[in-house]
């Protein structure tokens, strides 16, 4: 049962290129409504730090010094650069920041439609590459070692934000609540009646679908999928999923799913499990403590990671 007149109050917006939906659980509109656009300017706040197309931006500052100078830059950017290279080692490079340089290529925007030239990803390749982000923690400044080197948090960023919009609404007394950014999300305590709340992860098949529901509290779900940011051409999908290795559009699977508390790391780790492929990525995910994943192959395979105890879904 709802306690006294606690509702569940919603909003939603557009931020990051992506939509944005917060839900609160509190008894007080004024307070929720708040809370709910602090939330929202927490995201701004964050994609002004991390946006490598706002030129005054430190992300954009780091980039144009690429191969001329270290930038020193605020302690928050700094540190969620490092988090992403150590993400990079546990992934043995299937996370890369620095795969920017061939997003700048395909571009994923509807302007292409015609997949480039082994030879054009080729006059890349030595831009590609976590080991040449050179990081000085004495003074918090990072280095590009290579020029026309380029850092993007295309993979990160929104998970990142998504914790820091939480803590916003939490510190100012939310006790429940979603924020969800174009499919990464946290939601934290319960409905208004004690009930958990209900995730739909969605159909890769069909996105106005959802093959499987989760109830959650405290927790983050993040979706990968190839049916975000793609175009075909000749027949062949070609997904905005790189792998930092090849340049290429990663390939096996539809739809990574990751759990965990943390909404940056399931960020991080959708993204890697889809590069790393079935096998890998499981094996991966499998040695982490207390994160689950849900993978769905090119074949339409229903799979998850050990601990997650889900019934078959058959995905058509």
């Amino acid at each position: 049962m709802a306690i006294g007149n606690t509702k569940v109050f919603s909003k939603s917006d557009f931020v990051m290129g992506t939509s944005l939906e917060i839900s609160a659980v509190s008894t007080d509109e004024g307070i929720a409504m708040l809370a709910m656009e602090m939330a929202k300017n927490e995201f701004l706040r964050i994609e002004k730090l991390i946006s490598s197309w706002d030129s005054l931006s430190e992300t954009s500052q780091i980039n144009k010094n690429a191969g001329i100078t270290e930038v020193q830059v605020d302690s928050e950017l700094f540190q969620l650069i490092k988090r992403s290279n150590k993400m990079s080692e546990i992934t043995n490079g299937a996370f890369d920041i620095s795969v920017q340089a061939w997003h700048d290529i395909w571009k994923f925007n509807g302007s292409k439609t015609v997949p480039p030239s082994q030879q054009k990803l080729d006059s890349v390749l030595a831009l590609v590459n976590y080991k040449n982000i050179v990081l000085t923690d004495s003074i918090n400044a990072v280095f590009l070692k290579r020029k026309n080197m380029s850092i993007g948090f295309g993979a990160i960023g929104k998970g990142y934000a998504v914790n820091k919009a939480v803590a916003v609404m939490q510190k100012m007394g939310i006790k429940g609540g979603i924020v969800n950014a174009g499919g990464d999300l946290k939601a934290w305590g319960t409905k208004p009646d004690g009930s958990p709340w209900q995730i739909g992860i969605k159909d890769p098949n069909n996105s106005d679908k959802v093959y499987s529901w989760i109830p959650v509290n405290n927790m983050a779900i993040v979706t990968s999928g190839d049916y975000e940011r793609y175009f075909v051409y000749e027949g062949k999908r070609y997904s905005h999923i790189l792998n930092p290795k090849t340049g290429w559009p990663s390939t096996g699977l539809k739809s990574v799913t990751v759990m965990c508390a943390n909404a940056e790391l399931a960020d991080a780790l959708a993204t890697s499990v889809f590069v790393l492929g079935v096998k890998k990525g499981l094996q991966l995910i499998n040695t982490l403590n207390d994160i689950e994943c849900i993978l769905v192959t090119d074949n339409n395979e229903f799979l998850t990671s050990e601990n997650l105890k889900l019934n078959p879904v058959k995905i058509e």
